[in-house]
């Protein structure tokens, strides 16, 4: 079996082991059975199960970076749009739900997502990149958006922060129940559509 694809199976084991069972209940002979593997030759590619949990960070890290609307904004730049279409609040509204599409189902980003909430309460390195990818750097995207509107005549002018935080907290509320009620997303989709709607038409600037 090739060396380098070991290694990926291991990780992506580990990964889906990790967001059911959580870190510590999770052993590494139970990682190597899931792979298929001895876990002699399992310790080839990791000296240990920490090991395997830094690699799965760093991936982590990396999809997000990737992939995440979050993480790429630019809002002090119009978010790249310089000598484009100005953004619309239906057009934001699309970018988002694609978005949420996304997260829900990639399973690397799902699964990822998983891990993050089981874990944060025993891993501190792992409660601080929850707080970031779900809180922080969330909020900081709805805020941008929200200045970005406000500063081409889109939305009224009002507190961005606690607008955003009216936009996307309930947002992410509704992606924790998809989590763990999966059969439930074409409910929260509907939900997440029409939440939208209602705040963009409660701060239209000719609605008030």
């Amino acid at each position: 079996m090739d060396k380098g694809n070991t290694k990926q199976e291991i990780l992506e084991a580990a990964l889906e082991l990790f967001s059911v069972q959580g870190f510590e209940a999770t052993s590494i002979s139970r990682i190597a059975d899931a792979v298929g593997i001895r876990k002699a030759s399992l310790y080839s590619h990791f000296e240990n199960k920490q090991a395997i949990l830094d690699a799965l960070v760093k991936e982590v890290l990396e999809q997000y970076a990737a992939h995440s609307i979050f993480a790429r904004a630019d809002w002090e730049n119009d978010a790249g749009t310089k000598g484009k279409q100005v953004l619309t609040p239906d057009a934001a509204a699309q970018m988002i739900l694609e978005q949420i599409r996304y997260i829900l189902h990639d399973p690397y980003v799902s699964k990822s997502r998983k891990m993050l909430v089981m874990e944060q309460f025993q891993n501190p390195e792992l409660a601080k990149l929850q707080t970031k990818q779900n809180y922080t750097d969330v909020m900081h995207y709805f805020t941008g958006l929200m200045q970005y509107l406000i500063r081409h005549g889109a939305l009224v002018e009002d507190d961005p922060e606690i607008m955003a935080a009216q936009l996307c907290l309930p947002i992410s509320t509704w992606i924790n129940l998809c989590d763990r009620e999966p059969e439930r997303e074409a409910e929260v989709m509907e939900l997440v559509e029409r939440h939208m709607q209602q705040f963009f038409k409660v701060y239209q600037p000719e609605a008030r």
